[in-house]
């Protein structure tokens, strides 16, 4: 049996893939982040725009239209399904890179009321920007992260009091 994912576009489109099926689509990479693709004979320019890999949240376009994309897998669906979320966020006191690259923006203060889902920073890696949102409310206790510094994955820079 092949991994289902579900893809809800917009919050007003849902669509069902398999792995058999994703395999099966004629795209190329062209570039970094910028795709090719066929399907039924139409061809279709596609670029990642901005990517949040915690949430599985992805802003692309195709041919020049943007879209919200939120991909959710087996697991994550069982998890929806049981009435229950994915990670303990009430349990996460700091939040670390979750990958090397440059920090574009902080959107946050010491001291700054935060709800879950409030955008904490950008971070670009591999010439896309990654917007990171808080995973729980909170008040943010210190910050580590400086606009303009590059980090290293796992470096601190943000904790929440407790």
């Amino acid at each position: 049996m092949s991994s289902k994912y579900n893809v809800k576009v917009n919050t007003l489109f849902e669509f069902e893939f398999t792995e058999k099926d994703i395999s099966s689509m004629d795209i190329v990479e062209n570039s970094n982040s910028n795709y090719h693709l066929i399907h039924k004979h139409q061809s279709y320019q596609t670029k990642v725009i901005q990517n949040d890999f915690s949430s599985k949240s992805y802003t692309i376009s195709v041919n020049g239209n943007s879209y919200q994309v939120a991909i959710n897998d087996v697991l994550d669906m069982k998890i929806k399904e049981m009435g229950f979320s994915l990670g303990s966020s009430k349990q996460i006191h700091q939040i670390k890179a979750p990958m090397p690259g440059l920090l574009l923006d902080v959107h946050v203060k010491i001291g700054q009321q935060i709800k879950e889902d409030d955008p904490l920073f950008i971070l670009e890696a591999m010439k896309m920007e990654n917007s990171i949102l808080s995973p729980r409310d909170g008040v943010i206790k210190s910050i580590s992260a400086v606009k303009g510094t590059t980090v290293d994955k796992g470096e601190l820079l943000i904790e929440f009091e407790k």
